[in-house]
């Protein structure tokens, strides 16, 4: 077990992040894609996504020993959520990053010196790593992208609501689940290796993930110990928020969505698939920004679409039932 100890001025500095990145995510998608028992939630992605992947796949799989830690793509990717982003900050990592990051991973005996070289930021060595990532990512991730960006914007508008309504207390709360526990000031994770984490000030970034598997995982920045660590929390927790995000398949009914919602609703509802702004909405359809306004409070106050604020904008984002109704297939069964 590891126990994250906070001080008052930690409380006070935890953070909410949208995701881990997608070069993350995509390397946590291939250890969950051969994990034997990856739980209901996942099944039917696994089973959907087993064929795509070909010898393309091998060198991420390095990066995934069997014995201890893996290689840590969000230190060294960044949690950008474009994929060639990801791979441009890869290929740009500086040297002391990539030795700190490899230093600790046991890779198999076959894999040494391909590591080695990849420590000593040989190109070839790099190019065969980002070549698998966009391989992987093509295949295990940007198939259901647009629905994992909105169901993680969904849990983090959650996040920030439990922190409104009730403060970091209610926060850490909602975390609270099979695999966390907040007995404050300390939050308790499990883990195979027992550890007393002290953030002495530097707080906490709280970032919602979605290939992780069951449990959390805290990931320290490498070159700067003074930066907040951040708490990967899996936000698939069930069966049926997994048939949402995997079973869909066919085209949204356009016409049956107006005839259930009206006109301007549906559209407001297709258009936040991908995330919009009240201006952006207003733009985009050409209606006020108050009518937006007034569209989306009634989708929200139904569960259709989770609306935050980021800065001076107001972004909407639609749910996982919301996905539901755009795609009539991703209906769990």
């Amino acid at each position: 077990m590891k126990r994250i100890h906070f001080t008052s001025q930690d409380l006070m500095r935890i953070r909410v992040a949208g995701t881990i990145g997608t070069a993350a995510e995509t390397l946590d998608s291939v250890r969950l894609l051969h994990t034997a028992d990856v739980g209901l939630g996942f099944r039917r992605w696994q089973v959907s996504v087993r064929g795509r992947l070909d010898e393309r796949v091998r060198p991420l799989l390095a990066l995934l020993p069997p014995e201890g830690p893996d290689v840590d793509l969000w230190s060294l990717a960044g949690d950008s959520v474009c994929i060639e982003e990801a791979v441009d900050r890869l290929l740009g990592a500086p040297r002391d990053l990539l030795r700190l990051e490899f230093e600790n991973i046991r890779f198999r005996p076959a894999h040494r010196v391909w590591a080695r070289d990849l420590v000593d930021g040989d190109r070839e060595a790099w190019l065969q790593v980002t070549t698998a990532l966009r391989a992987c990512h093509a295949a295990t991730v940007a198939p259901y992208w647009d629905r994992v960006r909105s169901h993680l914007a969904e849990v983090r508008a959650t996040y920030a609501n439990a922190m409104t309504e009730g403060g970091v207390d209610r926060l850490l709360q909602t975390l609270c689940g099979p695999t966390l526990r907040w007995r404050p000031p300390v939050l308790e994770l499990d883990h195979p290796h027992a550890a007393d984490v002290h953030l002495n000030g530097r707080g906490l970034v709280i970032a919602p993930t979605l290939f992780s598997g069951r449990r959390a995982e805290l990931m320290h920045p490498s070159l700067d110990p003074a930066e907040a660590p951040v708490l990967a929390v899996p936000s698939v927790t069930d069966a049926l928020v997994g048939n949402t995000l995997w079973d869909g398949s066919g085209t949204s009914s356009g016409q049956a969505l107006e005839d259930l919602l009206g006109r301007t609703r549906a559209a407001i509802l297709e258009a936040v698939a991908v995330g919009h702004s009240t201006t952006d909405l207003a733009r985009r359809l050409s209606i006020s920004p108050a009518t937006v306004s007034h569209h989306t409070s009634v989708l929200r106050n139904s569960g259709l679409v989770a609306t935050r604020r980021e800065g001076k904008a107001v972004l909407h984002t639609v749910t996982s039932m919301g996905m539901a109704l755009l795609e009539p297939g991703s209906r769990p069964l």
